[in-house]
């Protein structure tokens, strides 16, 4: 579970996912909201601790490395802010077993809280994706997923990309392109409201534009791959 200034949601988010499964690792990724205060290692409970902030992908790249030295072969990998269902932690973990090979990715099933134009954008990501794949890939963006922590490591410590916001639809092209299977499993989202607590730190114009940077290398890449 990677954290960066998450707020009061963060303390409520990992109570919600131990009381669904243990263990629950999280990658505080640098914040100085004081949000991780009073966050500490205890029983099916473990807390990383970055110096800086170094984006979504990073803090997962710190969980993966730790999580093999600690034996682990596969992680499920969550947002820190609700918005994610705790309470299917172990379906998703009972799916992967019965598909160890594969990974398991959410499907976001939105209701009324959900901003129109992330709901709309997110269809370009997604036609994208199963352009640069050839797979059935129910969403691109949605981060409640469970990997093969050994392939999902590899790729992203073969480049220097994955590292902030781009980590959930780089890191699922290039698992596909190394042949690792697709499970979509649908799932509830709730988007909170500033008032609830939510904290988003999307940026319209900086995250898309490096989406849209993503996609021309992805594409580029695939065409050099083909031919």
């Amino acid at each position: 579970m990677p954290s960066y200034n998450t707020g009061p949601r963060l303390a409520r988010t990992a109570e919600e996912a131990r009381a669904a499964w243990q263990p629950v690792w999280v990658v505080v990724d640098g914040s100085d909201d004081g949000s991780d205060e009073g966050l500490e290692d205890g029983p099916g409970f473990r807390v990383l601790r970055r110096a800086r902030n170094g984006g979504k992908g990073a803090a997962v790249l710190d969980g993966l490395r730790a999580a093999d030295a600690a034996g682990f072969s596969h992680v499920l990998v969550m947002d820190a802010d609700g918005q994610h269902p705790a309470g299917e932690i172990a379906r998703f973990m009972a799916l992967s077993r019965e598909h160890p090979e594969a990974m398991i990715l959410g499907v976001p099933v939105f209701d009324a809280s959900a901003p129109r134009v992330r709901v709309l954008g997110r269809r370009i990501s997604n036609g994208l994706v199963r352009f640069e794949t050839g797979q059935n890939i129910g969403d691109a963006l949605f981060g409640f997923r469970v990997y093969p922590l050994r392939a999902l490591r590899a790729v992203m410590e073969a480049g220097r990309h994955m590292r902030g916001y781009d980590f959930d639809t780089e890191a699922l092209v290039r698992l596909c392109w190394r042949g690792v299977e697709v499970r979509n499993c649908a799932v509830p989202v709730r988007y909170f409201a500033k008032a609830e607590g939510g904290v988003s730190h999307f940026r319209y114009g900086r995250d898309n534009a490096l989406l849209f940077a993503m996609h021309v290398r992805l594409i580029g890449e695939m065409v050099r791959r083909r031919f």
